[in-house]
């Protein structure tokens, strides 16, 4: 219903004066944003795909939304918020954590590798003037419907595509996302690799600086590790880790596999170099957010 219909160009089309100059992308990828915000980023990752593949957007575009938009749901912020003891400050940690999920993105756009990928598209977006936009908006939206299949076909067709990504996924959860999880339980990689993360922690003074920085490494596994990790922190750090376990977007044991059955030119170094920005980023954006909240309810 919301790709096959109109809604996608409807949308699409009003949202271009905030997406394309934030994020780089067209406004119909706002509706790949709540899709996976509100659904699930699986839903959003499928939507993402069908649209590159028709041609609508280029491999920039859906690199971008799929590294940058299909994050966890709001649901699963819930169990997060609750796991480190922040439902007090439900309303704070929810709007503070997509306000930095977002500007991460709009960070990470403009740095290699996704700032380095082809641009080019066969059917992008119309364009509008500002005092037509409504208009323009409304016809690319009747167009669409005019145009679309029936809703017994379309149905079968989303199952189709549905089924096909859960198929090719299964595998690859069960054998990457297994050994990230294998990785962090026994060995001490994540250790070394929170080492890199430190520095963008210790910059704000935090007591539980180290301990952070290794707890948001492991969320490469597994993007519910560094809450479990952080349950027992002080405060900031239990807040900052909360912003991290979504604001990272990428990781092994359901995320990166997502992509990889996907059509979008993504490979795992790359997903690899843009997860370690986000985490950077977030990091340096979490931590005084906390101390923030932490003043504000004190």
């Amino acid at each position: 219903m919301l790709i096959s219909y109109g809604l996608l160009e409807l949308i699409g089309v009003l949202v271009q004066p905030v997406m394309r100059p934030i994020w780089r992308t067209p406004g119909r990828s706002a509706i790949d944003a709540v899709a996976s915000f509100v659904g699930s980023y699986s839903i959003g990752l499928l939507i993402t795909n069908r649209v590159y593949q028709a041609g609508q957007y280029s491999a920039r575009e859906a690199a971008i939304i799929a590294t940058g938009f299909s994050t966890v749901s709001a649901t699963f912020m819930i169990i997060v918020a609750r796991t480190l003891d922040l439902m007090s400050v439900w309303n704070l940690y929810f709007w503070l954590t997509l306000v930095i999920t977002f500007i991460v993105t709009a960070v990470t756009v403009r740095l290699p590798p996704l700032a380095n990928m082809d641009d080019h598209k066969r059917d992008g977006e119309p364009e509008a003037i500002a005092v037509k936009r409504l208009s323009t908006a409304w016809q690319a939206g009747t167009e669409v419907a005019a145009n679309a299949p029936s809703l017994h076909r379309s149905v079968a067709f989303n199952f189709k595509e549905g089924l096909i990504m859960a198929i090719s996924i299964l595998p690859s959860i069960m054998s990457v996302g297994l050994i990230g999880l294998l990785v962090a339980k026994y060995t001490p990689l994540f250790e070394w690799l929170g080492w890199l993360f430190y520095p963008f922690v210790a910059i704000w003074g935090l007591d539980d600086a180290a301990a952070l920085a290794q707890a948001s490494a492991s969320g490469l596994a597994e993007m519910f590790l560094p809450a479990l990790l952080m349950a027992e922190a002080e405060f900031v750090a239990r807040f900052a880790a909360g912003v991290v376990s979504v604001s990272a977007v990428l990781f092994f044991s359901a995320s990166i596999p997502c992509i990889l059955s996907t059509t979008i030119p993504l490979s795992v170094g790359r997903m690899l170099i843009v997860w370690f920005i986000r985490v950077a980023l977030s990091l340096l954006l979490a931590v005084p957010a906390g101390y923030l909240v932490q003043s504000l309810i004190s």
